[in-house]
């Protein structure tokens, strides 16, 4: 392979982001088992236009999110089994939410933030990311189901190399439905949880948490008020990498006042490295570029977190490593 094809590929990547978006939103992959159909049956079945919907399978079956047999027709794959709607990872909500045009249109102004610095999301729509969804309830639903499918995909690996189990109570500030939290109480019988997220968005919470909603207070709130109090652990997942380091500091100063002697905040989130890079780095990278077009925040070295733990009275303990591209930012009252 070529130095022009690889490039190329990277180039034309956009085009196979919004492909497996589409096969996410139309449903695609709950259509297709080890039997083979044809692009005639999958577009009946999915109310699509055949030679339309024959283009597109192609397209997925040159990377492997579906085969293609020899007769023209297709079948599932592992790749693209983890699109359906029953997948444990959930995936294909992911899928759905980064093609939706007002996220995704956000892109074609990253030019203007590398220009200017300026926010690209406040520059297109005139408003943040978390005001938009606030007015367009549709979107922060399908944002939720996304969040819920990435704390699904790196629940595993989070509590595999962080023992949870230690704590009495965790508090999941800024939780969304409790993805996260209903992983550490399965996991941990003896704990109990505390979930916080906004009104409008721990409506959905009832459903995630259904299995250990014995063991959890759900509590409408915001970041920026007050923190419930009582916990052994704060967790602070994918939260930080959305703000700016003033608020950073004001979300963390806010738990830091919640936290009693002895607690222990728990940051997870993707940290920067430099070269060599490992093979979570370019995903990393492009989450950093997600976060400055997007929320207008930013992914950040371990070094940098510490520097704003110290800021809000808190001091960095470790840095735990996951088998996923999150890692365990580890901090204890200063």
């Amino acid at each position: 392979m070529t130095a022009t094809a690889d490039l190329l590929r990277l180039i034309h990547g956009y085009r196979f982001s919004q492909a497996i978006h589409v096969a996410a939103r139309i449903g695609l992959a709950d259509q297709l088992g080890a039997q083979p159909r044809s692009s005639a049956e999958l577009a009946a079945a999915l109310d699509c236009d055949a030679d339309a919907l024959h283009r597109l399978l192609h397209a997925l079956a040159t990377v492997e999110v579906v085969a293609e047999q020899p007769d023209g027709r297709f079948t599932a794959t592992p790749l693209g089994d983890l699109l359906r709607s029953d997948a444990a990872s959930r995936l294909g909500a992911l899928a759905a939410f980064v093609g939706r045009p007002y996220t995704w249109h956000v892109w074609s102004e990253l030019e203007h933030t590398v220009r200017t610095g300026e926010n690209a999301f406040e520059h297109l729509h005139g408003m943040s990311a978390w005001e938009y969804r606030r007015r367009h309830p549709e979107e922060g639903t399908a944002f939720d189901a996304a969040m819920l499918a990435m704390s699904r995909r790196v629940a595993g690996a989070i509590l595999d190399a962080y023992d949870f189990g230690r704590f009495a109570t965790v508090c999941d500030v800024a939780g969304g439905t409790g993805g996260m939290l209903a992983a550490v109480l399965r996991k941990h019988p003896q704990t109990r949880g505390i979930l916080l997220d906004q009104p409008q968005v721990v409506v959905g919470a009832p459903a995630v948490l259904d299995e250990v909603a014995d063991r959890c207070e759900v509590v409408g709130g915001d970041i920026f008020g007050t923190i419930p109090q009582g916990a052994d652990a704060y967790l602070l997942k994918a939260i930080l990498h959305d703000w700016n380091d003033e608020r950073c500091v004001e979300i963390l100063r806010a738990t830091r006042r919640a936290m009693a002697p002895g607690a222990v905040l728990l940051v997870l989130e993707r940290v920067l490295t430099g070269p060599p890079y490992d093979g979570d780095a370019d995903l990393t990278a492009l989450s950093d570029l997600n976060m400055m077009v997007g929320p207008g925040g930013r992914e950040r070295t371990a070094d940098a977190y510490g520097a704003l733990f110290a800021q809000a009275g808190l001091a960095l303990t470790r840095v735990v490593p996951t088998a996923s591209d999150i890692s365990v930012i580890e901090a204890v009252a200063g």
